[in-house]
């Protein structure tokens, strides 16, 4: 096999089924070997989508063992000289997948993406770059995160993403929805840190594959991602991208935000952030109350919001002895 294409499922059998219908369109030459990782969805997932797709080679794991857990069991069983890490809520377009693998294959980069685009066709992030001590995950702070974006715009700071892009750009870390990776990189850096449950492991994976070589967009080709349906469909939240920090999934990007800041950063840097997550904690009490009298709504309306996001710093500080010593943990909340 010339490219293994990986798939988590955990209870999205639906999103799956559509994702495939996509990768298996009868115009591709090079027939991919396509493995789905399932993480003990308990439904009827593995019937929906062996049934439309008997080709699929399908794993299944007996527990929810998140992103990088799952994608890499996938990975020690892939037969392919390149790996395709692909979410099940993408849609490739004009055989995407395999235009991008052959310009990959010929070049000297270890790892690429591709541009994704919401479901409007409007462009995703798809590929970044590092800001030191990742101060970028700053920015979903209530209010205090407005205020360091207006500052970096003052001082004119480089933004750390590619929000568009039609050509070749060479970047650090790649949106994990679409992430292919040649196996030879892979022998290098390593596997994913499977201390990660969820979110954050493809960037601190990147910045490992990144000592090998140099990772790239091929912004030419389109992937249509529904961002966040996958995660939100199975843990009933909502809500777009990383800012959404007031529910289960949001402690559970947090979470994992630090700990790859401790593990690619250093403690120094995973200490300045923590505390101005706790800083952020009475702003959002005191901002909100002022900005609702001063618009004459009720002073307490946002009350609600600021106490849950309070109640997931307070849970991210419990986990801060474990982080600190760096020792192999799984992270995981959801």
């Amino acid at each position: 096999m010339a490219i293994s294409i990986i798939i988590v499922n955990y209870k999205t059998p639906a999103l799956t089924v559509d994702c495939l219908r996509t990768v298996f369109t009868g115009r591709e030459t090079i027939v991919p070997e396509v493995i789905v990782v399932d993480n003990a969805s308990g439904d009827n997932s593995r019937q929906i989508i062996t049934g439309a797709f008997p080709q699929v080679k399908w794993v299944p794991i007996s527990y929810n063992a998140g992103f990088a857990r799952a994608n890499n069991e996938g990975i020690r069983q892939a037969t392919g000289d390149v790996v395709l890490l692909l979410n099940s809520d993408t849609l490739n377009e004009d055989n995407a997948i395999e235009n991008c693998y052959r310009q990959f294959i010929a070049a000297d980069y270890v790892a690429c993406g591709v541009q994704l685009l919401n479901a409007d066709r409007s462009a995703q992030i798809s590929g970044n770059y590092f800001m030191k001590g990742g101060l970028n995950y700053l920015l979903p702070l209530p209010y205090l995160g407005n205020f360091i974006k207006w500052l970096g715009n003052l001082v004119k700071v480089e933004k750390p993403n590619v929000p568009d892009s039609n050509a070749l750009v060479e970047v650090d870390w790649i949106n994990g929805a679409f992430l292919m990776v040649k196996k030879t990189a892979i022998d290098q850096a390593g596997l994913l840190d499977e201390d990660f449950f969820l979110y954050a492991e493809e960037a601190e994976w990147c910045s490992r594959l990144r000592k090998v070589g140099k990772l790239c967009i091929y912004g030419q080709y389109k992937v249509i991602h529904l961002q966040g349906e996958s995660a939100n469909e199975a843990f009933g939240s909502s809500g777009k991208g990383y800012y959404n920090l007031y529910d289960r999934k949001g402690l559970q990007i947090m979470l994992s935000n630090f700990v790859r800041i401790r593990k690619q950063f250093g403690v120094g840097w995973f200490l300045l952030q923590l505390a101005f997550y706790l800083f952020a904690v009475p702003v959002f009490f005191i901002a909100s109350f002022l900005e609702n009298a001063v618009r004459l709504r009720n002073p307490l309306a946002d009350f609600g919001m600021a106490a849950r996001f309070s109640a997931n710093v307070a849970c991210l500080v419990t986990f801060l002895p474990r982080i600190l010593s760096n020792k192999p943990y799984f992270y995981k909340v959801l």
